[in-house]
């Protein structure tokens, strides 16, 4: 169980400092980015998978129409999703991209409610209801709908919801998803570079490391993720998923020192209360459930 938490909190810590990595590629428009990230991280799959010697079984498991159609919607969510933050990140709103990811575990109950038919206990809605009012009061400081937040937070509740009812591995699934991606990719790659406006090799040979690098960094906290989800208790997944954004949200106002005035502080704080009750009334319903042991126990 240590090294699942380690890898627990690589993973997220990993995601946590991803800003650092595309301001470095700050001068290259998002869209190359992703779509290098696509590729290269399609890249690497196929080589995991050779490697580990689970081509055969890949094929076999993506054969179904069905699960092409899956992925696919989770493929284009995962796109739009990349694309957002990123391009977040590098226009200067990294503490705004730290706010979806605040409020993507409560929205990620709602999808359940209305999609899944979950039910919520009634301290439940405490905290959505509050996380709502935070998103409310940051319209009115901003002066505009916070955006990226939202379109991250729902494209990844939405995201999550699909791989609710998707039968692969986070392998599998995760080298579907960018397979699909990976021809329009590399379409509009060609174009680019057809047409010198692409950066690949013209950034110089730092930057087009980075862009190549994308695929490593994209696939490595996944899979660290993966294992730590296999041997820690969800509760505890549930806690660790807020060290990412907590180290973007750090790093957006300490480092990168986007404005974070008093009104802004006052929205998030409301978010920040809303998660604090919903990871204690999640941890304090868990306790109340106690197994039932067999008399072969």
């Amino acid at each position: 169980m240590k090294k699942g938490i380690l890898y627990g909190i690589g993973a997220y810590g990993l995601w946590g400092l991803f800003p650092i990595y595309w301001k470095w590629l700050q001068g290259i428009p998002a869209i190359e980015l992703i779509g290098h990230r696509i590729v290269w991280s399609f890249v690497l799959l196929v080589i995991i998978l050779l490697a580990a010697r689970q081509w055969g079984a890949f094929r076999k498991a993506i054969s179904s129409k069905r699960v092409v159609l899956i992925y696919t919607a989770a493929g284009l969510l995962l796109g739009v999703n990349w694309l957002t933050y990123v391009w977040g990140v590098n226009a200067g709103y990294i503490v705004e991209t730290s706010l979806g990811y605040f409020i993507n575990p409560l929205l990620s109950v709602l999808m359940g409610v209305f999609f899944l038919r979950e039910r919520l206990r009634p301290w439940q809605w405490l905290p959505v209801g509050l996380a709502t009012a935070g998103v409310l009061y940051l319209t009115l400081a901003y002066g505009r709908l916070p955006w990226i937040a939202l379109t991250l937070a729902f494209t990844f509740a939405i995201y999550g919801l699909v791989k609710k009812i998707a039968p692969l591995g986070s392998l599998f699934g995760l080298a579907l998803e960018t397979g699909i991606l990976f021809l329009p990719a590399v379409g509009y790659l060609v174009l680019a570079e057809a047409g010198g406006t692409g950066s690949f090799g013209r950034a110089g040979f730092g930057s087009s490391a980075l862009m190549a690098g994308a695929g490593v960094v994209t696939t490595v906290p996944l899979l660290m993720f993966a294992s730590a989800a296999r041997s820690i208790p969800l509760s505890l997944v549930g806690i660790l998923q807020y060290v990412a954004p907590t180290l973007q949200f750090l790093l957006g106002v300490l480092v990168y020192r986007e404005p974070f005035a008093h009104d802004r502080l006052v929205g998030f704080s409301i978010v920040w209360l809303a998660l604090i009750i919903f990871t204690v009334e999640g941890f304090l319903a868990q306790r109340r459930v106690v197994p039932v042991m067999s008399p072969a126990d």
